[in-house]
């Protein structure tokens, strides 16, 4: 079948599984309202998901519905049964041939990962998509409320949501109210990439009781000078870099000022990517790892 064929057949077919909004109330319909603030309805839990982030596939499984995955991105990896799933692009690029081959009912996509032009064909067609983009820890555990209200597995998704809940509970009243550490998170290095106080990750920063020294920035994850690092003068600096559990070598480079005071302090910490940089469940391991190396940069500096 030729594809404007199929984009005409599958759309058409998409209209007809998606309820107007006057019929929602009526025929009891499933709704939610995305990080988009777009309300998403369904006649009935979606059963053929795609899922266009690696952050929320993790979601899906952890509320339950991982079974219901018909395709996925690049990097989808986590857990292991992840790793089966057909492959339909990555952020970069998806391939909305084969998506529409794949007869979804529910499209999850990473709001600022995915190609914006792509993902308003795909909604054009009638396929409900719903977009994925967490600013806050909270915001984490309202997705997986919403992946089990849109999947059918809404008691699943409350128990996966309310422990995420107390964790987080845990660290921020261990962590939250100590005194403040100045922190630059590092992203690469060539060039420096951060994050600004918007950022999921600054969430946790703050969290932790740190202070991100670039929470002013207007870009959520601006580049930065070597120079702006060295007059913020932080605490700590944690770095991620792309390698799942390798510590970037590149972080010893702020070894070369010996009056900073991350490198003074021996400070300088880094944290599994796969965990802080996807905006998953798993966030919560990442936080707690920040929490332990803020706090061991607080007692070098403030304790001596």
């Amino acid at each position: 079948m030729r594809f404007r064929n199929l984009l005409a057949v599958l759309g058409a077919m998409s209209l007809c599984m998606a309820l107007p909004p006057d019929a929602s109330a009526a025929q009891g319909a499933i709704e939610v309202i995305d990080d988009a603030g777009e309300t998403i309805r369904l006649a009935r839990p979606a059963r053929r998901i795609v899922s266009l982030a690696p952050h929320v596939t993790e979601q899906l499984f952890a509320v339950g519905a991982g079974a219901r995955i018909v395709g996925a991105v690049a990097y989808s990896d986590y857990p292991p049964e992840a790793r089966r799933i057909p492959r339909v692009g990555d952020n970069r690029a998806i391939d909305i041939e084969r998506v529409l081959a794949m007869k979804p009912d529910l499209i999850v996509a990473w709001f600022h990962g995915n190609v914006g032009r792509q993902i308003d064909q795909v909604r054009s067609l009638g396929l409900p998509v719903y977009y994925s983009q967490p600013r806050t820890i909270d915001d984490i555990a309202r997705g997986l409320e919403h992946m089990g209200t849109l999947a059918g597995s809404e008691k699943i998704a409350a128990g996966a949501a309310r422990g995420f809940r107390e964790r987080v509970r845990s660290l921020r009243e261990r962590y939250g109210n100590r005194e403040p550490v100045s922190v630059f998170y590092e992203i690469w290095n060539r060039p420096l990439y951060t994050v600004n106080g918007e950022h999921l990750i600054s969430d946790v920063i703050r969290l932790c009781g740190g202070t991100n020294v670039f929470a002013g920035l207007r870009v959520l994850a601006p580049t930065v000078t070597q120079e702006a690092v060295l007059k913020a003068d932080p605490v700590a600096i944690i770095a991620s870099g792309m390698a799942a559990g390798a510590r970037p070598e590149w972080l010893d480079d702020w070894k070369a000022w010996p009056d900073l005071q991350a490198a003074k302090l021996d400070n300088l910490f880094s944290v599994d990517p796969d965990l802080i940089n996807r905006h998953g469940p798993r966030i919560v391991e990442a936080a707690r790892q920040v929490c332990e190396m803020i706090d061991l940069a607080r007692t070098r500096k403030f304790r001596r």
